[in-house]
């Protein structure tokens, strides 16, 4: 391939290459009416009420998976955030860090990607910079995003404002993005037709606004189930009490983890929401769910109760272990 087709030093300098690169790639993939390419600053019409802001950073390797890539993994990663504290995802910033010497045609794909991504979540990248780095300075390319939605309810979510008995439930299985990416690496001679999670989670957010009883939700993504379950219960000072037959696990992702040592507790996923419910909204909030295209399997897995603040799992055989929280970083580079 010649150099003229991949990414050079000068493609970051501010002239004529970077303009080029701007215009032919990101501005062709992600043009919209509020995008200028030309300016400094964007100018935002908000409706009156509550802006809620978001900042992520995607550093996946590799770039490409089943099931997604780098590209519509950071629109994901980043109206998730926003959906899961219960606002309407609207507008998006993009900072591209590349490496001299990527494939423009690679680039393209995951812009592309990133443009269906956007559009399918219903925001639009309205700002953005592009950096080039040295070559062997970075992963090929990085990504970094800020997310603007608004919240039109009056109701306040928090993990304060969980109680005693309070139901906790999960829309679908977990670990579907670590084991896809881990499988995508080829470093442990695998491979498997399991694809990543990753998915705009904003229907299942905006499906358990209406309930009076809805507590909280956040999206089990670096550290996964078990790290939200410990974040609750520092919060609360509760004992998150979760029933392992009752979470969703894929037979490719546990026969995975069986083999490598891993534990899907601790894995990352990216299209799946954890929500905290009160009891009598419990049912309610599984059949809103499970009517959603990708819902069939969401589960009530556990409640707070009184006791010290840790994280307890009842195991498949009646017994109990305590899920610690998570110190080593089992699978680097997976968001």
């Amino acid at each position: 391939m010649s150099e003229e087709r991949r990414i050079l030093l000068a493609h970051g300098n501010g002239g004529r290459l970077m303009r080029e690169l701007i215009e032919q790639v990101f501005a062709r993939h992600l043009g919209n009416p509020l995008l200028d390419t030309r300016a400094d600053a964007v100018t935002l019409a908000l409706p009156e009420s509550e802006i809620v802001f978001t900042t992520d950073g995607f550093t996946v390797q590799p770039l490409e998976f089943p099931g997604g890539d780098i590209g519509s993994l950071a629109v994901h990663g980043t109206v998730n955030d926003l959906a899961v504290a219960g606002a309407t995802p609207l507008y998006l910033a993009l900072n591209a860090f590349i490496e001299e010497g990527f494939e423009i045609e690679r680039l393209e794909r995951i812009v592309a990607s990133l443009a269906r991504a956007a559009r399918e979540a219903g925001v639009q990248v309205v700002a953005g910079d592009t950096k080039v780095v040295p070559r062997g300075e970075g992963g090929g390319i990085y990504l970094a995003t800020t997310g603007v939605g608004r919240r039109t309810h009056q109701r306040r979510l928090g993990m304060d404002r969980i109680a005693p008995r309070d139901c906790i439930l999960l829309s679908g299985p977990i670990g579907d993005h670590g084991i896809a990416v881990l499988l995508a690496r080829g470093e442990f001679g695998l491979s498997g037709d399991l694809r990543s999670d990753a998915a705009c989670v904003l229907p299942f957010a905006q499906a358990l606004l209406a309930l009076p009883g809805l507590r909280f939700m956040r999206d089990p993504t670096r550290g996964g189930l078990a790290t939200v379950a410990h974040e609750i219960a520092q919060a609360t000072g509760l004992e998150v009490s979760l029933n392992e037959p009752s979470i969703p696990v894929r037979d490719t992702v546990r026969a995975a983890c069986d083999m490598l040592g891993y534990d899907p507790m601790y894995l990352a996923s990216e299209g799946r929401v954890v929500a905290v419910v009160a009891p009598q909204d419990a049912d309610a909030a599984l059949a809103a769910w499970r009517a959603l295209p990708g819902g069939a399997t969401a589960a009530l897995i556990g409640e707070a109760v009184r006791g010290p603040a840790r994280v307890v799992l009842r195991t498949e055989l009646g017994g109990e272990r305590l899920l610690e929280e998570l110190e080593d970083d089992p699978l680097p580079r997976i968001c």
